[in-house]
């Protein structure tokens, strides 16, 4: 009868992975030959080995549990695997006419990949993202292990070739149909196509050559950066499986709304307001820029409610471009709604002196579009 590796590890058969996993490495601390000299030691820890193998891959857990052993000789090979009438994939059918059959072979798939790139968001304010920052991020990604330093196997072990595929990283699997007998390659179950095996799997990252931790990462915000921007920092991402190079860390750039002014493209508005008297007569006042700093606006007399004024080159700095866009202001003229007797008298003088008791406003037609004067251009009359 085959090994019940379950009991190997002490664990129930409906355990998580996470359940398996956490038993393993408790065993293999302690049965570990660096810190346990007994006799059985160095079987146990082999056994340990071969039972995290199987019951941390599902296809080779369920063979285990079918009564199965995953390890012995020519599993997952053969004919034994396939009956007449089960479905198989235009791609066999492609493999078997243009010669990915029999003895021909891709080879085994490097253990060594690429790791994934990550993203994540950074909310800074107007003035950062308008004239850049620095920023220490903390980032939780996949690093090289310490103690494998990426191999994947335990100290004073290494991978081994696959006692199925002999290193090939794939088997034959014939399957019969209306074509007659076809035979696939197929990426061997017991090596999982590397064409290695780990019988000793390193115990802190359980073979797969990187664990996960928390670091801090610097990041430089150009100046010109904008909600949705992202400043890639290469191999700064996931170190890939088997201690393969890191993938991009991207920052994505998320600006926090100002309390004065908006912004629009590399342009700022912001909003004046003023009262009447001030509007009528002019005025200078102090306002407020983006660098913290006040520059003098010069509010000409008789200014109307809703007039615009633009500060050249006092806006957001281009991104990848030299200058700077400008400050838009609006003035918001304000009508006094609570006066005492005295002010509605000066009022009356005022409106009196200038022949405005009664006025009857000025009325005119709004403009017409580009399409309304043509058609009263051209059309009958």
């Amino acid at each position: 009868m085959s090994t019940d590796y379950y009991a190997v590890l002490g664990v129930s058969r409906d355990a998580t992975p996470d359940e398996i996993k956490k038993a393993y490495r408790k065993l293999a601390r302690q049965y570990h030959p660096d810190v346990n000299d007994s006799e059985d030691a160095h079987h146990k820890f082999q056994q340990i080995g071969r039972a995290f193998q199987v019951l941390s891959d599902p296809q080779k857990r369920q063979m285990h549990d079918l009564g199965g052993d995953p390890f012995a000789t020519g599993a997952g090979a053969g004919a034994g695997g396939a009956g007449f009438g089960q479905a198989f994939t235009f791609t066999d059918i492609m493999d078997a006419f243009f010669g990915q059959t029999g003895g021909a072979t891709r080879g085994p798939r490097p253990r060594t990949r690429r790791g994934q790139d990550a993203l994540i968001p950074l909310r800074i304010d107007l003035a950062e993202a308008a004239f850049g920052t620095t920023r220490e991020l903390k980032v939780d990604t996949a690093v090289l292990c310490p103690t494998c330093s990426g191999s994947g196997a335990a100290a004073g072990s290494e991978p081994v070739t696959c006692e199925i595929c002999h290193g090939r990283g794939e088997v034959t699997h014939t399957q019969r149909s209306f074509l007659g007998e076809v035979r696939t390659m197929r990426p061997c179950p017991n090596c999982r196509g590397f064409g290695t095996t780990i019988p000793s799997p390193c115990v802190e990252c359980s073979g797969d050559g990187r664990v996960r931790s928390r670091r801090t990462v610097t990041v430089k915000i150009p100046g010109g950066v904008d909600s949705g921007t992202r400043v890639q920092l290469s191999g700064q991402g996931e170190v890939g499986p088997g201690g393969g190079p890191a993938g991009d860390l991207y920052v994505e750039i998320e600006v926090e709304p100002h309390d004065i002014f908006t912004r629009s493209g590399d342009d700022l508005h912001c909003t004046v307001t003023l009262p009447m008297t001030a509007a009528a007569l002019g005025t200078t006042i102090d306002l407020p820029t983006l660098e913290g700093e006040t520059t003098p606006l010069e509010i000409r007399p008789g200014t109307q409610s809703g007039t615009t004024q633009t500060l050249t080159a006092r806006g957001v700095p281009r991104l990848r471009h030299a200058g700077r866009g400008n400050l838009i202001i609006q003035v918001i003229v304000e009508t006094p709604t609570k006066l005492d007797d005295s002010q509605s008298d000066l009022l009356r003088q005022l409106a009196e002196s200038r022949g405005e008791e009664r006025p009857q406003g000025h009325v005119q037609a709004t403009h017409k579009g580009v399409f309304g004067r043509l058609r009263d251009a051209f059309g009958p009359h």
